[in-house]
């Protein structure tokens, strides 16, 4: 029966986190450093809300595009942060977390055939999301830019049939950002084409050195672009499970009928504890505290890695660091699976992110200062390890 269903559903392949993380959820004594979940509480600010939504019985659903305070205080936010203007009336959809938002913007804007450019090494997630539209995934390495899609690259692979171009920054594998200069060169090449641009930007309060500065800013650039955001990382809520989408109303309308009939609305719980969030804002004591910390474990696995020897771009966002093993003649998943055998550290194999990401391994420092510096000194002995046995 299996010839009868979906071959774009059966097509999709179970990502590289998974298979290591399977291994790590049936051992306890192992040190993840794998998964890019805060170990952080949630501000207790954000809490109180919650309950305070559960024992007023907000337990009915919302308006499908989500609770419309909730919508405003999402809307001035970005407004406030990263000075970006949508309405709360038509400019805006609430979301169950930014995967949604992400799925509903490929599904409104690819068709069979659409090309969308993206860059690798890259988050898994989003190949399937385009693939299950017929759409086409056209990888731009970025190896040889630090990581980072340049106005240039964008250029080289541009066709009739680019549909889309995706700029998820900071990144999820490998911290890097745009800085405003790069952004807007990147508008350069795209204000006079059709191509629609989805900045993914659930990561934008994690930087570190400068302020994030979002491409939906540019207003010759607003009528084709959607903005992705969260509270997943900025306030620890991964389960909480909202998202937002931003975009010009003819495609909020149109995101509103998927969204519709496909989960109606998120968590009514969730919104308005989001509502605490967003009004708390990013510069409350425990937000900034969790920011700070990051910094702190950002910077000594930058060093620790650099003392080892092994090549690695310091990530200036997000809570990921991605060293080269090349230099091991072990292939990203051989590394990552001797390592846990070993060492019992869990760490992702750069492969997982595409085979552009062959040769690199992903550390995420979301895990505590504990977990992170026994996790370092494992890769540290195992390093040392292979070069005995040269």
């Amino acid at each position: 029966m299996i010839n009868l269903l979906n071959k774009n559903v059966v097509g999709i392949e179970m990502s590289g986190i998974r298979k290591i993380a399977n291994k790590v959820d049936r051992s306890p004594d192992i040190i993840n450093l794998t998964f890019g979940q805060p170990n952080f509480p949630t501000p207790e600010y954000v809490k109180e809300a919650g309950v305070k939504a559960i024992i007023d019985n907000q337990n009915a659903y919302t308006e499908t595009a989500g609770l419309y305070e909730l919508r405003v205080a999402a809307c001035n936010y970005v407004r406030d942060n990263y000075n970006l203007s949508y309405r709360p009336e038509d400019e805006i959809i609430v979301t169950t977390g930014a995967s949604e938002a992400l799925d509903l913007a490929f599904r409104t804007i690819l068709e069979e055939g659409s090309e969308v450019i993206l860059p690798v090494p890259i988050y898994p997630g989003y190949e399937p999301l385009i693939k299950l539209c017929n759409a086409v995934p056209v990888y731009v390495d970025t190896t040889n830019s630090d990581f980072k899609l340049t106005a240039s690259l964008i250029e080289e692979h541009i066709t009739e049939k680019t549909r889309c171009v995706l700029l998820p920054y900071p990144s999820n594998p490998l911290g890097t950002i745009l800085s405003e200069k790069e952004v807007l060169e990147i508008a350069k090449v795209l204000e006079d084409k059709k191509i629609f641009i989805v900045a993914d930007e659930v990561y934008s309060e994690l930087i570190y050195d400068e302020k994030h500065f979002s491409i939906g800013a540019i207003p010759t650039l607003k009528d084709k672009t959607i903005i992705i955001n969260g509270l997943s990382k900025s306030h620890s809520m991964t389960g909480w499970r909202i998202g937002f989408a931003f975009a010009p109303s003819y495609l909020i309308d149109q995101f509103y009928k998927i969204h519709s009939f496909n989960s109606i609305c998120p968590s009514t719980i969730s919104q308005y504890a989001a509502v605490e969030a967003l009004r708390q804002g990013a510069y409350t004591e425990e937000v900034l505290a969790m920011k700070k910390e990051y910094e702190r474990r950002k910077d000594f696995a930058y060093r620790r890695i650099k003392e080892m020897g092994l090549e690695v771009v310091e990530p200036k966002g997000a809570f990921y660091i991605f060293p080269s093993i090349k230099s091991t003649g072990l292939s990203s998943m051989d590394f990552a699976m001797n390592l846990l055998e070993q060492e019992k550290v869990a760490v992702i194999p750069g492969s997982s992110f595409s085979d552009y990401g062959e040769g690199y391994i992903r550390i995420s420092y979301a895990q505590s200062m504990e977990d992170l510096v026994k996790g370092l000194d494992g890769i540290e002995r195992f390093l040392h390890s292979i070069k005995a046995v040269k």
